[in-house]
């Protein structure tokens, strides 16, 4: 087969293959391409040197067209939620994505330094108003490199770029999935107001062990615990929003701040997440008791309603109702009555929500 018309029978017109344009015409309009011209000073590649060089570079372009889909492949199939999950989907995007992404450079400098004339261009400095001669010469230069670097030459080049290109070009919108869906009114709810599917209150349980807490065993003041809702120890979706501290206090140290109707015997729980950006507020002095965000030096007053002492965080840490069920273990009351976590714009009044959280 044969890239040149001229070579084919008189009276009959060459195929054309999608992604191959005629060999000797325009390739973004204008034109013919020029062929590689005889010049001074300019090395051609060495033909069977090229042809081989050519198979490598096809080789790495139908690479880097496998690597693509199965970047695609691996975002749909490794889901996270778990640790685990999230690792491996992690190994998954990276690796395939790195492979992707090396195979293709290496494709295009093999292409570079073995198949391309090699020559040292000098270039003249000149005025910065352009004359028309100049954009005959960018036209004619462009050309030129077009038919030196072998594109339309090299069919096999040619269709394994093309080939390379489309699934890195569809990644991107693949990625988009991750804008959406708009979160709604999910920011403003935890799992704490779920109840279990026996329907009673969802248990405080150890972060870790998943152990649930009787109340009566938590009876050291200024005990700390770091506490997940009951069923949900792996989902990290849900652990975002839901993370807890829970204190414990003698009766005498809790002040008004503080909503003793949502207590228990002097147990009071916090939201972990900081209300400035969100890191784990989990640093605690117990005799100022002193809750401390290590990011930012968010510092909060856990015996007075965690209001802000100190830092940038513009709001207290919210307090979720907790009461004890027939067993005696801590469980959640209700959901937290204000949002967790940092402030978005359509939280609403704050103040009103300061209110609400009070009653």
């Amino acid at each position: 087969m044969t890239d040149n018309i001229n070579d084919q029978p008189e009276g009959r017109v060459p195929a054309r293959v999608i992604g191959t344009p005629p060999s000797n015409g325009p390739i973004l309009g204008g034109e013919p391409v020029h062929e590689v011209k005889d010049v001074p000073g300019v090395i051609p590649p060495d033909p069977i040197s090229a042809r081989k060089a050519e198979r490598v570079v096809a080789l790495l372009f139908t690479i880097t067209f496998l690597a693509g889909v199965a970047f695609i492949a691996s975002y749909v199939i490794f889901q996270v939620g778990t640790i685990d999950k999230t690792a491996a989907s992690n190994y998954a995007l990276g690796s395939s994505l790195s492979i992707a992404l090396l195979s293709l450079a290496a494709g295009i400098t093999v292409w570079v330094r073995r198949i391309m004339p090699k020559y040292n261009l000098v270039q003249e400095r000149h005025p910065m108003a352009s004359e028309p001669e100049t954009a005959e010469y960018v036209e004619e230069t462009f050309l030129q490199g077009a038919g030196e670097s072998g594109f339309v030459k090299h069919k096999m080049l040619r269709r394994t770029l093309l080939l390379a290109a489309a699934p890195l070009g569809l990644a991107p919108l693949v990625l988009l999935k991750d804008l959406g869906p708009l979160p709604g009114t999910a920011l403003r709810h935890t799992v704490w107001g779920a109840p279990t599917k026996d329907g009673k209150p969802r248990r405080l349980v150890v972060e870790g062990t998943g152990q649930p807490i009787r109340a009566a065993d938590f009876d050291s003041p200024g005990g700390i615990l770091s506490v997940v809702p009951e069923g949900y120890e792996e989902d990290l979706n849900a652990l975002a929003k839901a993370t807890l501290i829970l204190l414990k206090f003698r009766p005498d140290e809790l002040k008004s701040g503080t909503n003793l109707n949502w207590t228990h015997d002097g147990i009071v729980a916090y939201s972990k997440i900081c209300t400035h950006v969100g890191c784990p507020a989990a640093l605690y002095e117990q005799t100022t008791h002193h809750i401390l965000c290590p990011c930012h030096q968010s510092t909060f007053d856990a015996a007075d309603g965690a209001k802000v002492i100190f830092g940038p965080a513009a709001r207290p840490l919210p307090q979720l109702p907790i009461g004890i069920d027939s067993e005696g273990y801590l469980i959640a009351k209700s959901d937290f009555k204000v949002p967790v976590g940092p402030s978005f714009w359509e939280r609403g009044d704050a103040e009103a929500e300061a209110r609400e959280q009070k009653a």
